[in-house]
C-alpha cells in the first residue's frame, strides 16, 4: 500500500512536526509528509521541514480579507499537494466549519489536555488550579466545535505538587511527541475508519 500523503499546518517552532518527521523517516512507516504550511513566515518549523527536504509554503492569514479566503488558499495548497490527511501541529488559527467539513475525517489535531477536560487555551494552568491528579495530551479528529472531535490517542502524566504551568507543559510535551506519531501510524494503517 502506498504511504499516506500528509500535510502539516504549523505556526511556531515545530517540535510536534519534528516528531512526525522523525517517525516518517523510519523504514516501513505508513505515512510521508508531503507539505508543511505555516501562517507565520518565520515559524521555526519551516526550517525543520526544509532541513528534512520537505516542501514548505507560507500562507499568511493577514494577507487575506477574512477567514474564508485564507482557508480557500489553504485548501488549494493542500489539494495541489494531493494531501490525504492534514495534521495541525501548533497551528494557532481556529478553522471555520466549512473548511473543517471539507476535510472531515482527514483533519487531526493534538491538544495539551486529556479532552474533554480543558479545551481551549491555558490547559496546564487550569489543570493545576483544579488540583487535577493527571494532565496529558489528546490527538483527535477535528470537528467544527473546538477540541470536541473523536479521540484517537491520549496519554497522561502525573501533576506534581510543585508543578508550574511551564514544568507541566514540558512534561506533557514529551508524551505529545510519542502520541502524535502513534496516532498518524494508526490512521495510516487503518485508512477509511475515521
Amino acid at each position: 500500500m502506498a504511504r499516506l500523503r500528509v500535510a502539516v499546518l504549523i505556526s511556531g517552532r515545530g517540535s510536534n512536526l519534528q516528531a512526525l518527521i522523525d517517525a516518517c523517516r523510519a523504514p516501513g512507516f505508513p505515512a510521508e509528509i508531503v507539505l508543511v504550511i505555516s501562517n507565520v513566515a518565520d515559524a521555526g518549523g519551516l526550517e525543520r521541514a526544509q532541513r528534512s527536504g520537505i516542501a514548505t509554503q507560507v500562507i499568511d492569514h493577514r494577507g487575506f480579507q477574512g477567514r474564508e479566503p485564507f482557508e480557500d488558499a489553504l485548501d488549494a495548497a493542500l489539494r495541489a499537494a494531493r494531501a490525504e490527511l492534514v495534521c495541525l501541529a501548533g497551528f494557532m488559527r481556529i478553522l471555520t466549519a466549512p473548511f473543517v467539513t471539507r476535510w472531515q475525517g482527514k483533519l487531526i489535531n493534538i491538544h495539551p489536555s486529556l479532552l474533554p477536560k480543558y479545551p481551549g487555551l491555558d490547559t496546564h494552568a487550569r489543570a493545576i488550579a483544579d488540583g487535577a491528579a493527571f494532565a496529558g495530551c489528546t490527538v483527535h479528529y477535528v470537528v467544527p466545535e473546538v477540541d470536541a472531535g473523536p479521540v484517537i490517542v491520549q496519554a497522561s502524566v502525573p501533576v506534581r505538587p510543585d508543578d508550574t504551568a511551564e514544568t507541566l507543559a514540558a512534561r506533557v510535551l514529551t508524551v505529545e511527541h510519542r502520541c502524535y506519531p502513534l496516532a498518524l501510524q494508526l490512521i495510516a494503517e487503518n485508512r477509511g475508519d475515521a
